[in-house]
Order: structure tokens, then C-alpha cells, then sequence
């Protein structure tokens, strides 16, 4: 009897199960309830803008309330959570395809994994990984993957951010001719550098994802700590830092195209980001 009533879920921990749902629900759907309430109260009305669709309207929402328009300084109370959010959410979809991708990546002629247990394809490792070790199985590194998204996407908005208001400060005190190639200029610069940033803040992270998501045995550790601790004591920093020559080749250019295609979308889009 005793065993039976500690089966149970007692009805206050379904209540916090509830409320933790409830929670997430509207943290995720906020966003896309505030686009909904802006069309119906702009997109009825004969006074004020209309939006041409979700879109348009999630584009002007960013550029005039979301710290993107340059005209007041960067507020970093405001740049490091949000960032740091979206990152976390990111790294939910990344972690999946990342250790697929690192998978396949150390196949070849100087790897170590036998040809007779490699993939063929990308989609022959999911299909493998998820058969000998599940659903969870894609999601190895997944803290790993979610304290390197969250903490390197604060950076790289923080660096984007001020490089580009200091840029434009110099840009309006040297009164230049304000451009389509100045600005191109601006995104390539704040980008490239945020994109430094990131990577030369996380990049212990990410080779210890690498580690982590590219063991062949299933009880290695998952802990990132424990994982550069160890690489730490058999390597030292330089160890820590591997690969730090291509990804900064790779980092400025790679996140320079990004923010430059993005500022050109939005101004396509007919939204002003000054």
C-alpha cells in the first residue's frame, strides 16, 4: 500500500509541472502574439502604417523597438539577455545537426574511426546515432552546445552593437556623405569583429562539444568542465584553443556576409536601421 501511494505525483508538483509549461508557452509565443496584435490594431486602421504582412511588421518591431536603431547609445542590459536567449533557443536545433556534422567531418584518411563503422551520408548518421543511442543520443553536447550559444551570441551582439554606434558617431562628427558603401563598410567591420569575439571567447567550448559529441563510447563524459580540465592537464591552453587559426580565418568573413545580408534585407524590406 505504502509503494502504491509513492507512485502518486503529489498534485503541487503537477501544479509547478503546469505552471513551467504555462511559462514557456508564453515566453516562446510572446513574440509572435505582439506581431499578431500589431497587424490587427495597424492593418484595420485608416490612420497610422500598414504592414504589409508578419514579416514587414516583425522587421519594423526590431529595427525601431528592438535596441537596433543607432541613434541612442548600445544598452547592454538589454543586447546581453536577449542575445544570450536566442542563443540558448538556438542551440536546441544546432546541437542535432552540429554532431552530425562533426561526425562525418573526422572521417577520412587521417581518421581514427574505422572505415567498416563510418556513414555514408549525413543522413546515415543520424538514422545510426538515433538507432544505437536514441532520441537523446543527437542531443549529446547539448549543454555544451547551449553554454557556448548563449554565451558567445552576448558577445557577438555586444561587439556588433558598439562597433557599429562608435562607428557612426565618428561617421556623424566627421560629417562624411553617409552611403550605401559606407554602410556596407560598417556591417562589414562590426560583423567581422563580432564574429571574432564569439568565436575567441567560446572556442574552449566548442572543442569540447568536439570531444564530447565525437566519442565513440557512450559513458565518456558529457561534463564540458570535465572534458577541458582534462585537455587542460595533457595540453595546457594552447590545447584548449585548438583549431583557433581557421575558425577566426573562417569567423570575420563568414559573420561579415551575415550582418551585410541582413542590413541589405532589411533595407529591401523598406526598414531603416540608422
Amino acid at each position: 500500500m505504502v509503494m502504491e501511494d509513492s507512485r502518486k505525483p503529489s498534485g503541487y508538483k503537477e501544479y509547478v509541472a503546469g505552471l513551467f509549461a504555462g511559462v514557456a508557452t508564453v515566453v516562446v509565443g510572446h513574440p509572435f502574439d505582439t506581431v499578431k496584435v500589431k497587424l490587427q490594431k495597424h492593418n484595420t486602421n485608416v490612420q497610422g502604417i500598414t504592414y504589409r504582412n508578419g514579416f514587414h511588421c516583425t522587421a519594423r518591431i526590431l529595427a525601431t523597438e528592438g535596441g537596433g536603431v543607432q541613434s541612442s547609445r548600445p544598452r547592454p542590459q538589454v543586447i546581453i539577455p536577449s542575445a544570450a536567449f536566442a542563443g540558448a533557443i538556438i542551440s536546441f536545433v544546432l546541437c542535432p545537426s552540429e554532431l552530425v556534422k562533426c561526425r562525418m567531418q573526422i572521417q577520412g584518411t587521417d581518421s581514427l574511426v574505422p572505415k567498416c563503422s563510418g556513414y555514408s551520408s549525413s543522413l546515415d548518421c543520424a538514422l545510426k546515432t538515433i538507432k544505437s543511442d536514441g532520441v537523446t543520443g543527437a542531443f549529446r553536447g547539448g549543454s555544451t552546445t547551449f553554454l557556448r550559444e548563449s554565451i558567445g551570441n552576448a558577445v557577438f551582439f555586444s561587439v556588433y552593437e558598439y562597433v557599429r554606434y562608435y562607428m557612426h558617431l565618428q561617421l556623424k562628427s566627421g560629417s562624411s556623405d553617409h552611403n550605401n558603401l559606407v554602410d556596407m563598410g560598417i556591417g562589414i567591420l562590426s560583423g567581422g569583429l563580432g564574429g571574432v569575439a564569439f568565436w575567441s571567447t567560446v572556442l574552449p567550448l566548442d572543442v569540447a562539444k568536439t570531444i564530447i559529441q565525437t566519442a565513440p563510447d557512450k559513458s565518456s563524459p558529457t561534463n564540458p568542465f570535465q572534458v577541458l580540465n582534462s585537455i587542460y592537464r595533457m595540453s595546457g591552453l594552447r590545447g584548449c584553443y585548438t583549431g583557433l587559426g581557421p575558425t577566426i580565418l573562417r569567423a570575420f568573413p563568414a559573420n561579415a556576409a551575415a550582418i551585410v545580408t541582413w542590413e541589405i534585407a532589411m533595407k529591401f524590406l523598406g526598414i531603416k536601421n540608422n
